[in-house]
Formats: structure tokens, sequence, C-alpha cells
């Protein structure tokens, strides 16, 4: 998916401690918003510090955001607010001959994202670190209680000792 937000670096131009302030316009806010499937995304913004040693370029700095989730229950909007340092490490495509070839990343290995050889992307991964950083389930006020209204159980009441103890219950009687 292509973003609005794509920050092309090359690689040629990239200088070493070179700090960067990218703030996301509002078509930019918008595409993203609609790529995360966030109800709102009033601020985006990343304050980058950029380091390059051969093809390598070292990204650390602080994300901010200020958005909107959907409840995953009501879907009413459940206001979020993002601030989160990242670092991220820019490396060549591996030039592999077996497209299939299974590759083991280690933890070190988690924030790695590949370019070109010739330009990174630093908009379209600061996406990704936003989408990273974000609630998977967030929950409005009134979730519990819409949930309790359509019958779904709590954690406790759907817990193996809350049934045992219901069998225990029944069994006695």
């Amino acid at each position: 998916m292509t973003d609005r937000f794509a920050h092309h670096l090359r690689l040629d131009h990239i200088r070493d401690g070179e700090r960067l302030d990218l703030v996301a316009d509002e078509a930019e806010r918008f595409a993203i918003g609609e790529r995360l499937a966030l109800a709102r995304l009033d601020r985006l913004e990343a304050h980058v510090c950029l380091d390059r040693t051969g093809e390598v370029v070292r990204a650390t700095g602080r994300l901010v955001a200020s958005l909107d989730q959907s409840c995953v229950v009501t879907g009413e909007p459940v206001a979020a607010h993002v601030d989160e340092p990242f670092a991220l490490v820019f490396v060549p495509e591996p030039r592999s001959g077996d497209s299939d070839e299974e590759v083991e990343l280690g933890t070190s290995d988690l924030d790695v994202v590949f370019h070109d050889g010739a330009a990174i992307d630093l908009g379209s991964a600061l996406a990704d670190t936003l989408a990273l950083s974000l609630d998977p389930y967030p929950r409005s006020a009134g979730a519990d209680a819409a949930l309790k209204e359509a019958g779904a159980l709590t954690e406790e009441q759907a817990s193996p000792f809350a049934v045992l103890a219901g069998l225990k219950k029944s069994g006695s009687s």
C-alpha cells in the first residue's frame, strides 16, 4: 500500500546526525487513519535523528499522535494519545536467490526495515510504528455495560474455576 505520508530519503542525501521534524498534514493524517482504521487522527509528529553507516541507516526518536480508535464493543470513539520512543534500522533488501528461504529474526532484528539500496521510506516506517503502538482492543467507558446487556460473561464468570464452582453448586442440590 502506498502511503500519503511517504517521506522517501535518498541514501546519498542522508547526513550522519541529521535531525528531522516530520508533521503530517491533514491529507496525510486522513490516509494513515484510513489505513489503520482509526476513527480520527488529529496529530502525527515524529522527531527523528538519522545516523548512516554505508547502506545502513539508523533512525531514532519520538513519535507523537493524538487519535480516536473505535471501541471493539460499542463502536464509540475512544481517545488515545501516543508518545513513544522508537529505534528503526534500515538495511538493504537481502539478495537471496531463493525467495522461499525462511528468515530467522532475533530480538535485535524486530525493528529492521528493508530498503532498495537507493532510498528509505521513513514515513511508511513511522506509520507502521504508530500501528504497533495502538491498543489492539480499545474499549469505551460503556463497553462493560453493553457486554452485560448482551449477555456476555465477564472474565471471572467464564474462567474454568467459575464453571467448576457452578457445577459443584448444581451437583450438591
